[in-house]
């Protein structure tokens, strides 16, 4: 083998153990990297509504949204901490917060995992989003997964996240269970 083969070894062997270092810092197994999860959105009666897809990176999850049907303007887009819709919205519990973290961007004491920016209807009641969040992670093993022994939920809300204690988001107008991929 040639010293520049060798040298190319060498840097994909650091390079695999950088990752794998990093993905060990932020709570990640490195075989969890590339997992994908969906969950299907429905209204109240059952009509589907959107899309929810996550992705597992090293350092978090990108969550990649599409919802219709939804009142032009901003909405309440939360993970909740029960993967169930029915019999009605109620069932999927409150935020996701395996940490007992309180509610708000805004406040001082951190805030839910479950917590995520508001998603955004145009006039033709289309709201798309791509949100990252280091707060969850699809590694059915560690602390914060999703899919722990209840499984998680995304709830859409009828009016916008607060950010602050009180989240003031309104009904629950679509709710889908997430499912591994």
């Amino acid at each position: 083998m040639s010293l520049i083969a060798r040298i190319g070894c060498v840097a994909v062997l650091i390079l695999a153990a950088a990752w794998t270092a990093a993905c060990a810092e932020r709570g990640v197994a490195p075989d969890a990297v590339g997992a994908r999860a969906e969950a299907a959105l429905m209204t109240a009666d059952g009509q589907p509504t959107g899309t929810v897809t996550l992705t597992q990176g090293p350092n978090g999850v990108l969550i990649a949204a599409e919802v219709r049907g939804l009142a032009p303007g901003p909405h309440g887009f939360h993970i909740h901490g029960v993967g169930a819709c029915t019999p009605d919205f109620s069932a999927a519990g409150g935020h996701y917060q395996p940490g007992g973290e309180g509610h708000g961007f805004l406040e001082d004491d951190g805030h839910h995992a479950g917590d995520l920016p508001n998603i955004h209807a145009g006039a033709d009641g289309i709201a798309r989003a791509d949100v990252f969040t280091d707060a969850v992670t699809l590694d059915p093993d560690a602390a914060h997964s999703l899919f722990d022994d209840d499984g998680s939920a995304f709830i859409v809300h009828a009016k916008p996240d607060s950010y602050g204690a009180d989240p003031a988001a309104g009904d629950r107008v679509a709710c889908g269970v997430i499912e591994r991929r």
